[in-house]
Order: C-alpha cells, then structure tokens, then sequence
C-alpha cells in the first residue's frame, strides 16, 4: 500500500497500528443494549482520549448485522450515530412492527385448517409471518441507513471491512458476507459449514442475518433463500479475525454465567405451552458461544507469549512461515474487552410486557396481547421469549440506559483497550 496513513474523522490513522474490532451479536428486540453501547462509545468517550475511537473491522449477526450495517454506513458522522441508533429504537411499538392487517377470528382459523389440511394458500405454502406481518421492520431495516454510503465510507478509508453472517437454507451453512476496502475475501475457515462470499452489502442481507426461523420471513439472495445468522455463528468473533482485528470489543447479550451452579429449580409439572417451547428453541438457536470461542483465542495468545518468552522475540515470525502456508493467515496475539449486561434482560421485557399501558391500552392488538399473556407466566423461557421479540421503546430505552451504565462502568478497561490505537493516531498526525 502506498500511503501510510489515512484520514479517521477530524485526524489520521496509521494503518500500521492495531485494527479494532466490534463484534455485535443477535438477539432480537435485546439489540437495543448495543444500541446503548454505542452511544457510549461516541459520546462519552471522546473526551478521555481526543477523538473517536477508530473501529476498524464491523462484524454482526441477527439484529447485530442490522446494527453493524448502520455503523457502516454512518460512519462519516460518528458523533451522532449514538444517538440516531436510540432514536430509532425509542420509536419502534408493536403495533408498527407486528401488523395483523385484516385478520380475525374466522380468517386466522381459516389459515390454520389451510395449513394442518394441506389446502392451500398460496403456491409456496403456509407460514406463521401470515398472521404477523413484519413488513414495518423490513421497511425500517431497508430505509432508515442510506445503504451506498456504505461502499463511500470504505473508499474513503473511514473502516476497513463489513462482515454479515447468514444461514443458508438448504445447506446449513454458515454464509459470511463481506465487504472490504481492497476488496476479496481473506483466507477464510476451513470449517465445511462456513463460507465467505466479497459482496456489495445491502438490505437484504441484514434482513436475512435477522430473519428469526418462523416467525420473519426468510429473505432470497440471488438464487437462495436465507434465515437468522444466529443458527451456527450467534457471535461473529472468527470473521472480525479473519479480516485482521488485532483488538476485538465484543458485545454479548446476555448476562454472564454465575459462578456457582443455579439451584434446582421446581419442575412444571404441566404440558409445556407453545410460547415455553419456543422460548427455549430461541434461546437454543442464539446460543452464546462467546466465552468458548475466547478460551480458545486466550490459549493461542498464551502459546504466542510462552514461545517468545522462551524463544526469542522472532519466535512468531518463524512459526508464521509455515503457518501461513498451511491456513492462510499468520498468529497474532489478539488483545479483546467483551461488554454485557450485568442484569437479566428476560426480567426486564417481562417487567414491560405485563404493563398495563402495553396490554390493555386502546384497542390492543394480537401481537400486543400474545407479549402480554407470554409475561403472565414465571417461565423464564417465555420471559426469554418476551425478551427476543418486545419491539417497544419503553423497553428499548430501559436496555439502552442499562447497557450504557454498564460501559461505564468498565470506562477506564476501554481507555486502556483503545488507547494504542488512538495514540497510534495522533503519532501519525504529528
């Protein structure tokens, strides 16, 4: 590469300095904790360290890949990408993103015999997004980022790259979709169930990487038809090391694991209800992986450090020879800062959805009644439930406020996280 620095908001950027990169994971209507993150990271940070701090590398799935789209696109105004992402949250309601257009007693029962008699509706078949629409989320998704400023911002070097996981329908697979500076893929896994693909990033991909299995609908990408990223790869940390993170802020969201083992709790005698089960089917399918995939990231950077230790200092470089050979990319000690919520985000939606302004206002909607009857139970799966799909502002708003007394409290860990690349920043600048 020719030059050796390139401009980042109001400075320059030593391209030979660490790349950072934020990795945002899915979960639904739980997306607006990063939202809160966020805005943390552009509006109260700045001040402790002279700027913005540089995020290299964007990488998301399910709502996180919604998320990573907009900072994408939005990152010639960083200042007000914090509170843009709270505004958009703030606003969402039931109602706007669960239509029940024109349905009633007698033509939802006339759907469901359709579907259990195999009469059919339509050539492609029945599906549960019938009865709830999510056409306002699709239209909010596909208009509220201006999508080719997305490639605008990559030429004029204010990110690196843009990775958007999605599962393929008739294969499994996970499909990354990238879109870098220089363009093409970087050796990728060898994994046979994850693939990446260089693309030109767009609606349909982030509406795919969040198409929650049945209840959004599934989105088609050339010839194929893909659902939620969140099946295989619910937290994108292997891309964003793929494309050259040397630093990773991850946003998990979910509470940390206890220490110690919950006691047993009483068992549900009950047959389990439908909103039990698919509480517990989503929160198998956004499986957080992240302390997994972290140990075993730790335990590479503790080999890369014994070897040099014990070694010398070109330790790395000698193995990096054969290395890169072999899989493509060399080692690298990768330095990471995982931020989630220190509190349940299942006890807060269920706190929401047993309002009686949600319920019982106006004329409630099916939507707005199936949240609340989900948050008469003490069942955490349906709590869970409650909590993938609350689309509220009220709610939103608790998780953005949550999430942003959460990051600071781990204020002076993010000094130090992104102080070498900020002073690598202004080292250029002098």
């Amino acid at each position: 590469m020719a030059c050796s620095a390139r401009n980042f908001s109001d400075g320059w950027v030593d391209v030979s300095r660490p790349k950072v990169g934020l990795v945002l994971s899915g979960g639904g209507a739980r997306g607006a904790y990063e939202a809160g993150v966020i805005r943390y990271l552009r509006e109260e940070l700045p001040s402790a360290l002279g700027g913005h701090v540089p995020l290299d590398i964007l990488c998301g799935t399910s709502v996180g890949a919604i998320t990573a789209c907009f900072l994408a696109a939005t990152m010639d105004e960083p200042a007000t990408q914090g509170r843009e992402l709270e505004r958009i949250w703030s606003e969402l309601s039931l109602e706007r993103v669960y239509k029940v257009q024109g349905e009633d007693l007698w033509t939802i029962t006339r759907k469901l015999w359709r579907a259990a008699t195999n009469e059919p509706v339509r050539p492609e078949g029945w599906r549960l997004y019938d009865l709830l629409h999510p056409e306002p989320l699709e239209e909010m998704v596909r208009t509220r980022a201006s999508w080719p400023r997305i490639s605008a911002n990559l030429a004029r070097g204010r990110f690196d790259a843009l990775s958007v996981s999605a599962t393929q329908i008739s294969t499994g697979k996970t499909i990354v979709f990238v879109q870098r500076r220089e363009g093409g893929v970087p050796p990728w896994s060898r994994d046979p169930y994850t693939e990446a693909r260089e693309t030109i990033l767009g609606p349909e991909h982030a509406l795919a990487s969040a198409a929650i299995p049945l209840l959004f609908r599934a989105v088609k990408i050339g010839e194929e038809y893909f659902c939620d990223g969140s099946i295989r790869q619910n937290t994108p940390l292997s891309p964003a090391l793929r494309l050259g993170a040397d630093r990773v802020l991850i946003v998990s969201l979910k509470a940390p694991r206890p220490d110690e083992p919950p006691a047993d709790k009483p068992r549900h005698r009950a047959y389990p209800t439908t909103p039990m089960v698919m509480g517990k089917v989503l929160n198998a399918l956004m499986l957080d992986h992240t302390d997994y995939d972290l140990d075993r990231m730790h335990r590479f950077n503790a080999i890369l450090e014994t070897g040099r230790r014990t070694y010398g200092p070109d330790f790395v470089e000698k193995i990096n020879e054969t290395v890169r050979a072999m899989r493509g990319q060399p080692y690298r000690v990768v330095h990471d800062l995982v931020l989630r919520p220190s509190r349940d985000i299942a006890a807060i939606a269920v706190k929401h959805a047993r309002k009686d302004r949600l319920a019982l206002s106006g004329s409630p909607t099916l939507p707005t009644k199936l949240l609340h009857r989900i948050a008469q139970s003490q069942l955490l799966t349906e709590a869970d439930l409650a909590s993938y799909l609350l689309f509220d502002g009220e709610y939103a708003r608790d998780l953005i406020h949550l999430a942003m007394e959460d990051t600071h409290a781990r204020r002076e860990e993010l000094i130090r996280f992104f102080g070498e690349a900020m002073d690598g920043s202004r080292a250029a600048a002098g």
